[in-house]
C-alpha cells in the first residue's frame, strides 16, 4: 500500500478524524485519552457492520487485529489499515515485525510502550487531542519539533560535539566536516546505542544526527534525556540520503516530486521504512554519474566544496556548520 488516507471514525457521540500516510503509525498517551475508545469503535464496526452504529469513512478498509490466531489472519489481509492495541503481547515480538515488513497493509498501533523491532518515524507518533465530542490526532513530540523551526530558535546551535547514528556514509560526511571545523564527531553504532553514547559524552553542546524515519522507538528515552540536558539537541532528517536529495545536487522534476509527497511513491511492502526508499532513489538517480552513491562508503565527490555546502545549507536552520 502507498499513499495518504483520511480516516473518520464516528458514532452518535464521538468523532475521530486523522490522516495515515506511512506503514506504521503509533498512537500514545495516558489512560482516558480516547485511545481505547477509538480501538473499540473500529473493532465493533469490523465485527458487526452497519448494526454497530459506527461509521468509518476511508478509501481503505479499516479493521482491528487481535487474539491468538493473528498469525493466521494477517497474511489473508491486503490493502487494509489495521489497528492494534497494546494488550496484544505479540506486538513486541520479532515474528510480528517480520510479518509487518512483508505486509502490504498500513498498521496503526495504540501503545504506551516503545516497540524496538519496528522502524517507525518520529513524525508518526501521535497523541489524541480531545475537544468536546471531537477528536483529532496531535503529535506527542510537537514541542520537540518546534525546537527545529525558525520561529522557535533564538539562534543556530553551535555544537562542540556531534554524534551520528551509525558508521556509514552519513558518518563519513559529518566526520569530514567536523574535522574541518575542529568539532568532535563520533558514531553511536546504531540508534539503540545513542543514549549510552550521550551519557558517556563530555561535550558541553552536543548534536545528535539520526534518521528520523526510523528512530521512533528511541524517542521517548531521548526526549526525556534532552529535558534533563538542555544543551543536547537532535537533528532528525528522514535520512542522510534524504538530505542529499533535498540539497538539489540531483536535479530534476521527478526527484522534486518525490520529495514533495513521498507517501505517493513508497510502497510499504517493498520499503520497511522511508529511509530505505530514499536510499534506493538516491542510488537510482546517481547511477553512472560523478555523484554515484553507496551507503557503506561515501563517494569523495560529496566532500567537494559545492556538494558539501549544498548539503549543509539544508541544515542551516538547525546547526552552524556551513
Amino acid at each position: 500500500m502507498k499513499g495518504k488516507y483520511h480516516v473518520i471514525v464516528q458514532n452518535k457521540r464521538l468523532r475521530y478524524e486523522f490522516d495515515i500516510k506511512r506503514n506504521i503509525t503509533i498512537i500514545r498517551g495516558d489512560s482516558a485519552t480516547g485511545k481505547t475508545t477509538l480501538y473499540a469503535m473500529i473493532s465493533l464496526a469490523a465485527r458487526m457492520g452497519e448494526s454497530a452504529g459506527v461509521d468509518i469513512q476511508c478509501e481503505k478498509k479499516c479493521r482491528t487485529l487481535e487474539g491468538p490466531d493473528w498469525k493466521l489472519v494477517l497474511p489473508t489481509l491486503h490493502d487494509y489499515i489495521i489497528f492494534l492495541d497494546e494488550d496484544n503481547q505479540f506486538l513486541k515480538t520479532a515474528e510480528f515485525a517480520a510479518m509487518v515488513k512483508e505486509s502490504d497493509n498500513y498498521f496503526v498501533i495504540i501503545t504506551r510502550e516503545d516497540l524496538p523491532n519496528l522502524p517507525y518515524s518520529v513524525e508518526e507518533i501521535y497523541g489524541i487531542h480531545t475537544a468536546g465530542k471531537y477528536h483529532d490526532m496531535k503529535k506527542v513530540y510537537n514541542a520537540f519539533y518546534r525546537l527545529y523551526s525558525v520561529e522557535e530558535l533564538s539562534g543556530k546551535i553551535s555544537p562542540n560535539e556531534i554524534i551520528v547514528e551509525d558508521s556509514n556514509s552519513g558518518y563519513e560526511f559529518f566526520d569530514y566536516v567536523c574535522k574541518e571545523k575542529g568539532i568532535s564527531c563520533g558514531n553511536a553504532g546504531g540508534k539503540s546505542k545513542i543514549i549510552d553514547v550521550l551519557r558517556a559524552s563530555k561535550g558541553e553542546s552536543v548534536l545528535v544526527i539520526a534518521d528520523g524515519a526510523s528512530i521512533g522507538p528511541e524517542m521517548n528515552e531521548l526526549f526525556q534525556y534532552m529535558k534533563k540536558c538542555p544543551h543536547t539537541r537532535c537533528y532528525l532528517p528522514e535520512s542522510f540520503e534524504w538530505l542529499i536529495l533535498k540539497s538539489g545536487l540531483i536535479d530534476g522534476n521527478a526527484v522534486r516530486d518525490i520529495l514533495q509527497h513521498p507517501q505517493d511513491f513508497i510502497e510499504s511492502q517493498e520499503f520497511f521504512s522511508w529511509e530505505r526508499f530514499f536510499t534506493s532513489v538516491l542510488v537510482q538517480y546517481t547511477k553512472n554519474t560523478y555523484l554515484y552513491y553507496t551507503k557503506h562508503r561515501l563517494n569523495k565527490a560529496y566532500f567537494h566544496e559545492k556538494s558539501k555546502r549544498a548539503i549543509l545549507e539544508i541544515m542551516e536552520r538547525v546547526v552552524a556548520l556551513s
